[in-house]
């Protein structure tokens, strides 16, 4: 019988919790995902419209890398599922989750940076460079506070109680 263990109130065994923090961020990666699906279509369908052919030679080099970043969010958003059918009945359920947790963070990094440059890429080629670094760098801030700052914030506090700091 596998030993109890878990989170402070849950009484699962390993196996248990790992298929739950799976689970977990299957959840978290159909939402970004879904997201990515839709930025990176868009992306894709902007050469093919007439009004293209006037971006400058910058937005066209911002349009390109947005269009990068956005592929590597889906890839990476994607990887986790590969891992798991790879690694099916392996018993390797604790690197499959340490590995997708890993993606999952460089996917929501990659697609934190298509948002900034498609709003870059948007904002430039219709009002000028001016807006342009106003909104991505808003943008930008946003993300950096709501995704990573306030985050980090509070897992250092609770290291920090942990420890008895």
């Amino acid at each position: 019988m596998e030993e109890q263990h878990g989170a402070p109130g849950r009484h699962e065994t390993d196996t248990q919790r790992l298929d739950r923090n799976f689970n977990e961020l299957l959840q978290e990666l159909r939402v970004s995902q879904t997201g990515v699906q839709i930025l990176f279509a868009f992306l894709l369908t902007l050469p093919f419209t007439q009004r293209f052919s006037e971006v400058s030679e910058f937005q066209k080099d911002v349009y390109f890398v947005t269009l990068l970043f956005s592929a590597c969010a889906g890839i990476l958003f994607i990887g986790p599922v590969s891992w798991h059918r790879v690694l099916f009945r392996r018993q390797e359920k604790g690197e499959v989750v340490f590995a997708a947790n890993w993606m999952a963070i460089g996917g929501l990094w990659c697609l934190a940076m298509a948002i900034v440059g498609v709003i870059l890429f948007v904002s430039d080629f219709l009002f000028g460079s001016t807006a342009a670094v106003i909104a991505s760098g808003c943008i930008g801030a946003m993300i950096v506070v709501l995704w990573y700052a306030l985050p980090l914030i509070r897992l250092i506090r609770l290291v920090g109680r942990a420890r008895g700091d």
